[in-house]
């Protein structure tokens, strides 16, 4: 195992929260900048998780990979779609969205049943 990805993201939440406890502004905008992304509605929430995954591992972000890969399956993606999704990553960005592809397998695969 790489990583116990439930551990981290519950972990990665806490630290969150202390961050925002002393950066309220930032983590407003935060806020902001994450509902103005889906305010239109043109887009599923679950292809929004599926693109935020894409994303997350070319920009190699475990927190977001935690974060997104629970998102992804409570919308309804499939590991399959999950994967599909991955796929696009690694055609985008090679040898580096591969490995962490495999770090987004093994966070959905140790979410809880």
């Amino acid at each position: 195992m790489m990583k116990d990805w439930n551990s981290y993201r519950a972990s990665l939440v806490e630290r969150v929260g202390d961050f925002a406890r002393q950066s309220p502004d930032v983590m407003r905008g935060m806020v902001t900048l994450d509902n103005a992304a889906v305010k239109t509605g043109h887009l599923e929430p679950k292809i929004h998780e599926l693109i935020s995954l894409a994303v997350a591992v070319t920009t190699r972000c475990d927190g977001c990979i935690a974060v997104h890969t629970k998102k992804a399956a409570e919308a309804g993606a499939s590991l399959e779609e999950v994967s599909e999704a991955l796929g696009v990553a690694i055609a985008m960005n090679a040898g580096a969205a591969l490995t962490y592809s495999a770090r987004v397998i093994e966070t959905y695969q140790q979410l809880p049943e």
